[in-house]
């Protein structure tokens, strides 16, 4: 069978529903969107129109959404070809809703759930096997106008042509960067990026007893690394320390035994204080960093000190020629390249070591990391530019175990993960393929 999708009915206006929502009205779709009552459905489509970003820039084209209540008019999703649902994050609540759902919706048809890190075997678990064979996990990244990526998850008893529709819609009509991963908890780019986040916490308390700034920690973990200005403790005010306090929660349950990242699913003491007393991110008012207003409209940044325990004035963290680059600071032999080697380092072996459990390859992590978390280069075009053969020296100087996927190029005899200027890629098999379009 050949699935197509020419309309969607989205179930949850909340923020990722509202924006899922507002991208396939743009794009000219008819779109179906149900809420707990009519007023949420219809705050929906007032963000939809006027957010920041607005998901819908053609007022016009808001004339495509349907609005109606999860009670009243679920049996309508039975003339809609994609019923994607993005209700809150609650297995319980999801299951409910697909018991109720399946019934009404017609042969053909496709069905996504929105989740962050659910895995979908969670949420199927004894339900319809025509469910079954019918969904996946469609987890677009916030705000779904402006963010590239999109994973694509699985079931166990996923078709394909299911998940193909799914694939092709959301690349081609929604002009999403479609990432394939498998259902694991967090699945690609949150996996890795939430382990960079925690693990960095912890791996910061030594660089701050070593006598790094906090200041000079974020911008060791930008641009010298490829990652965003906002560095470490800028990233988690974006964020949130309450949010990521919940995916540190998720994981502690839901890590495979043994995995590397359950070290670091609790914050550290100091973080975990800011944390209990609401302390946790620009939402919050500051977190690790703040905005002082004056009288005279001048402005003032302010960093929480960790190691004093109260806010100071941001002083300005100029980096060394010798820590400009990735390859330079991870094998400086100072505190700076230490650091550096700890935290961005042990991601990248971290995500080295997941290939085969969180995607079939190298490709589509990258793909994730690039696209969800504005890194320059994925982990394996970052090993690459670091020299994998440098790396697993280190490593087998210093006693590690070297990560699945060093393992993979060291006994394939080869030098790099990407070869013929990034047009192959080194599989799990040790032999190189083609990099998909």
């Amino acid at each position: 069978m050949t699935r197509s999708i020419s309309s969607v009915a989205v179930i949850g206006g909340g923020t990722m529903g509202a924006g899922i929502a507002g991208a396939c009205a743009q794009a000219g779709l008819r779109v179906l969107l149900l809420d707990v009552d009519r007023a949420a459905a219809e705050a929906a489509l007032e963000r939809m129109l006027n957010g920041r970003p607005p998901a819908i820039d053609d007022p016009e084209r808001a004339a495509n959404v349907t609005l109606g209540t999860i009670d009243g008019d679920l049996a309508l999703i039975a003339d809609y070809d994609w019923i994607c649902e993005a209700v809150i994050e609650d297995v319980a609540v999801k299951r409910a809703l697909f018991a109720r759902l399946e019934p009404l919706r017609r042969d053909g048809s496709v069905v996504s759930t929105n989740t962050s890190g659910i895995p979908l075997a969670s949420i199927t678990e004894g339900l319809p096997e025509r469910l079954r064979r019918d969904i996946a996990v469609t987890h677009f990244f916030n705000p779904v106008k402006i963010m590239k990526l999109m994973e694509l998850i699985p079931g166990e008893d996923t078709t394909d042509d299911a998940l193909d529709a799914l694939a092709e819609f959301c690349g081609k009509t929604l002009g999403k960067g479609v990432v394939h991963a498998k259902d694991t908890v967090n699945f690609i780019g949150n996996r890795i990026g939430c382990f960079l986040l925690l693990s960095g916490l912890h791996k910061a308390k030594g660089a701050l007893a070593a006598g790094l700034s906090m200041e000079k920690i974020d911008a060791l973990m930008g641009a010298p690394v490829g990652l965003p200005s906002t560095g470490l403790y800028g990233l988690f005010d974006l964020i949130g320390l309450d949010v990521m306090k919940l995916v540190g929660d998720n994981l502690a349950a839901n890590l495979p035994p043994g995995d590397t990242g359950h070290g670091y699913t609790r914050f550290p003491e100091a973080e975990q204080a800011m944390h209990d007393r609401g302390q946790v991110g620009r939402k919050s008012g500051g977190g690790f960093y703040k905005m002082i207003k004056h009288d005279d409209g001048s402005r003032t940044k302010e960093i929480f000190d960790l190691a004093a325990g109260e806010w100071r004035e941001v002083r300005e963290a100029a980096l060394a020629e010798a820590h400009s680059d990735a390859a330079a600071l991870l094998f400086a032999d100072d505190a700076e390249g230490r650091f550096a080697w700890d935290a961005m380092g042990g991601a990248l072996l971290y995500a080295a070591d997941l290939v085969g459990q969180i995607a079939d390859d190298i490709v589509n992590i990258d793909r994730a990391m690039r696209w969800g978390f504005a890194w320059k280069k994925g982990p394996f075009q970052l090993l690459d530019a670091l020299g994998p053969g440098r790396v697993i020296a280190r490593l087998e100087a210093d006693g590690a175990d070297l990560p699945k996927m060093l393992g993979v190029l060291k006994a394939a005899g080869a030098d790099s993960f990407y070869r013929a200027d990034g047009a192959e890629y080194l599989g799990l098999d040790g032999n190189y393929h083609s990099v998909p379009a």
